[in-house]
């Protein structure tokens, strides 16, 4: 049967309607999410600082929501297997995950071939937390200040051992970094994770330790070492009384960040929604209580903030890794 011909005031009007339809279409599809309960791709094992912030920020979001926020451990190859389940999920919003320096910045530089694009294959949607790394001694290291540190490596070059728990990561490249910025020669002691570094750090096998804050938080408020400095531009609520590098060393600032990505192509009235959620889980004083005592800050940023300043940090790791010899391998 042939459709019938509308008037043309009758067929402006149909226009107008589908026309007007179309966006409170987009509204109902995004102003209710989440629709069902969000899965939350961790790169990292369970019980860590990154699985507790992380575990934090769901429960969080469960409550501004009524809808559960659940995370999903998924680890190995230095974060790519969790990375590449975030790009390739489906970009409703209901699949989110973790992205950071690590992942995002310094893979590109480890990893010749890695399965997902850190700048084409993600939606950048809020900031987490920042975390700074910490330069610990050992408490028979005769150096309690950083300027006393750096006085006694340049007296005994390549005499103490410094570890850190990887080659690549934010503690390794904080350590070079350091190594260049005073002009001394430390060598590197590479373990597989903070944790049994900081046991030969306690026994005096090594001398220094750059870690993230979190691992070693315990051991520092005991006295069990030595806290020199923090690695962030200003000093940590976690740590009030301890110093940055800054302050010795100006400009200096290898933090480990942390934010909320998800698949690419999501809707921008969706990302808006997600990003003001997340916001508003972040300023909650629970949070940032669970963030403080696993040596973290929130990261209040927003979509663009956070998407430029993902991508403004590559090209800094990338000349870092060099620096540093790190490789996949």
């Amino acid at each position: 049967m042939p459709r019938p011909v509308l008037p043309a005031p009758l067929a402006r009007r149909a226009l107008l309607a589908g026309a007007l339809a179309a966006p409170a279409l987009g509204r109902a599809q995004t102003g209710d999410w989440p629709r069902q309960p969000v899965r939350f791709v961790n790169l990292y094992a369970p019980g860590g600082a990154n699985d507790i912030l992380s575990r934090a920020w769901c429960q969080a979001m469960t409550q501004v929501t009524g809808t559960q926020f659940l995370v999903e451990n998924r680890t190995g190859a230095g974060g790519t297997v969790g990375s590449d389940a975030i790009a390739k999920a489906r970009a409703d919003g209901h699949t989110v995950g973790l992205g950071g320096v690590a992942n995002l910045a310094i893979a590109p530089s480890l990893f010749p071939q890695l399965p997902y694009d850190p700048l084409r294959d993600y939606t950048h949607v809020t900031g987490l937390y920042r975390q700074p790394n910490i330069l610990i001694v050992n408490n028979d290291v005769p150096a309690r200040t950083v300027p006393e540190l750096i006085a006694l490596l340049k007296a005994n070059p390549g005499k103490l051992n410094y570890a850190t728990g990887g080659a690549g990561t934010t503690p390794h490249l904080s350590a070079e970094l350091f190594k260049s910025r005073t002009g001394t020669d430390m060598p590197f002691v590479q373990y597989r994770g903070g944790a049994p570094a900081l046991v030969d750090l306690l026994a005096g096998q090594v001398q220094v330790i750059f870690d993230n804050l979190a691992g070693p938080i315990g051991a520092v408020r005991d006295g069990k070492v030595r806290a020199l400095a923090v690695t962030s531009p200003k000093r940590s609520p976690a740590l009030p009384d301890l110093p940055a590098l800054a302050e010795f060393l100006p400009g200096f600032d290898l933090t480990s960040w942390n934010g909320l990505i998800a698949p690419a192509g999501l809707p921008p009235a969706l990302v808006q929604r997600m990003a003001e959620l997340s916001l508003r889980a972040l300023r909650s004083p629970e949070i940032a209580r669970i963030y403080t005592d696993n040596g973290a800050t929130p990261w209040i940023i927003g979509p663009e903030e956070f998407a430029g300043y993902a991508r403004a940090q590559e090209p800094l790791m990338r000349t870092l890794v060099k620096l540093s010899g790190a490789s996949a391998g």
